[in-house]
């Protein structure tokens, strides 16, 4: 077992530029997860917009299924962004990722409804939803790897879980938007046009973005592999091309990143979508609580990525699993009873729905209370993982072997699962049936990562040799 490298590395750099490092990464991913989750906070909106009105249940999961093809794209784009990173650079592969993912959620901004152009409309959104997916499968592992390979071996845990706050940061601030823009004009001229102008904002923060990165200089750690001639040249095949290799993706993916996919989505994203549908929140109301509780909950990634860096990556990840799977139901269930009663829908002679069913006097501190214990999990399997899977591979195919098993267990189990979560409650007709899925997820992630997976935390990335990535799995 390699230990940690005592004497300061060649490829240190000083704190100051850590710092500007992690700002400059942060700030372009913080942006990529924003553009991708905007899709998802006005799922409700989108649904009446480019699908065929007369079945809302069906509108909403068909929604839902296109937010997933998203997703589903993610692990093409960690093959194909993964590949120019280690051939290329990290800092042009996550540049390039930054102006795609822009550029396609500006286009969402200005699509013509289904109104306006019929079955086109649905068959385009679903090609920029899969341009977003591309883009962010290149995005994280680049970030993710950028930071990794500034920063001490004995602070990656740290240093790193900045990068893990931005997914929810993302995801806080879409729902703060969503909220400014619905709060600053009528709910009709929301409906009608409002909801385009999140999308439209990208184009202005992925300006500021890309004008940051470019000022950025390459991962030090990759110049002297490069410079040295250890570079890839065949970055997927080295990373796939053996048994072994694929022992360890598959460990990984079903150890670690399938239950953290499982847990961040139920915790932040998959609640939102359950109150406003099951418990008829308002949506105001519903995105508020959510924005609040993720607010008070994104200090803890850092918190338990610098634990991960005294105790273990393995130990914090495989208790926030087990204590998800044990929570989610009676959290769940304490939401529903916070929620209170739900008023009656009423409709006209015609049959057209007048006032809609709600929730008539939710407990709103209570369930910011109950969404924020769900958080604490969260932030106990994403803290640390970024710092984890850097240090499962060495330098010359990190960005291509990261970021595959992350964005597959995101993308797949984790992407998918407010579509599967949906249609469970809606073909057992029980609220709670959608919590099935992550929780079985989250329970085989628990069994497989303690069995099989090693801890990672003691692996030194600046002076590495062969010896020093013995299969964390």
């Amino acid at each position: 077992m390699a230990t940690m490298a005592r004497a300061v590395p060649s490829t240190a750099v000083d704190t100051r530029t850590i710092w500007k490092v992690i700002l400059a990464s942060a700030l372009g991913t913080m942006i990529e997860w924003y553009d991708f989750y905007i899709f998802g906070s006005l799922a409700t909106v989108i649904a009446s917009k480019f699908f065929p009105a007369e079945n809302a249940t069906a509108a909403l999961l068909s929604t839902l299924a296109t937010f997933g093809a998203g997703f589903a794209a993610r692990p093409f784009g960690a093959l194909v962004f993964g590949r120019i990173g280690d051939l290329v650079g990290r800092k042009y592969a996550f540049l390039v990722t930054l102006l795609i993912m822009g550029g396609a959620t500006t286009l969402i901004g200005l699509l013509p409804t289904y109104a306006s152009i019929g079955i086109l409309a649905p068959i385009l959104l679903v090609f920029i939803r899969i341009m977003q997916g591309l883009a962010l499968g290149g995005e994280y592992g680049g970030a993710a790897v950028y930071v990794a390979e500034h920063v001490p071996d004995n602070k990656r845990g740290y240093y790193t879980s900045f990068i893990q706050i931005t997914a929810t940061l993302g995801l806080f601030v879409s729902l703060a938007v969503i909220l400014i823009v619905r709060g600053s004009m009528p709910t009709a001229a929301f409906a009608d046009y409002g909801w385009r102008i999140p999308f439209l904002l990208s184009i202005l923060l992925v300006g500021i973005s890309v004008y940051i990165r470019s000022k950025m200089k390459e991962s030090p750690l990759f110049t002297k592999l490069k410079s040295e001639g250890k570079t890839s040249t065949a970055p997927i095949k080295d990373s796939f091309g053996k048994a072994r290799n694929w022992r360890t993706f598959f460990i990984v993916l079903l150890g670690a990143a399938a239950g953290q996919a499982v847990v961040w989505y139920t915790g932040q994203f998959y609640v939102n979508t359950w109150m406003k549908s099951a418990l008829k929140l308002n949506a105001t109301t519903a995105d508020t609580i959510v924005a609040i509780a993720l607010l008070m909950g994104m200090p803890f990634f850092v918190v338990f990525g610098a634990l991960s860096d005294r105790f273990g990556r393995k130990k914090i990840m495989m208790a926030g699993n087990l204590l998800a799977a044990i929570g989610f139901y009676p959290i769940f269930q304490g939401i529903k009873a916070a929620a209170g009663a739900i008023t009656p829908e009423v409709k006209d002679a015609a049959g057209k729905v007048v006032t809609p069913a709600v929730a008539a006097n939710p407990d709103t501190v209570t369930i910011t209370l109950l969404i924020f214990l769900m958080l604490l999990f969260v932030t106990m399997v994403y803290g640390p993982i970024a710092a984890f899977l850097v240090e499962s591979f060495p330098a010359k195919i990190r960005y291509t072997s990261v970021s595959l098993p992350y964005h597959f267990g995101n993308g797949y189990f984790g992407g998918w699962l407010p579509f599967i979560a949906t249609a469970l409650v809606a073909s057992t007709g029980n609220i709670y049936a959608g919590l099935w899925f992550p929780i079985g997820v989250a329970i085989m992630t628990f069994v497989v990562g303690m069995i099989f997976l090693k801890e990672t935390n003691h692996v030194s990335i600046h002076d590495e040799t062969e010896e020093s990535y013995p299969s964390p799995a």
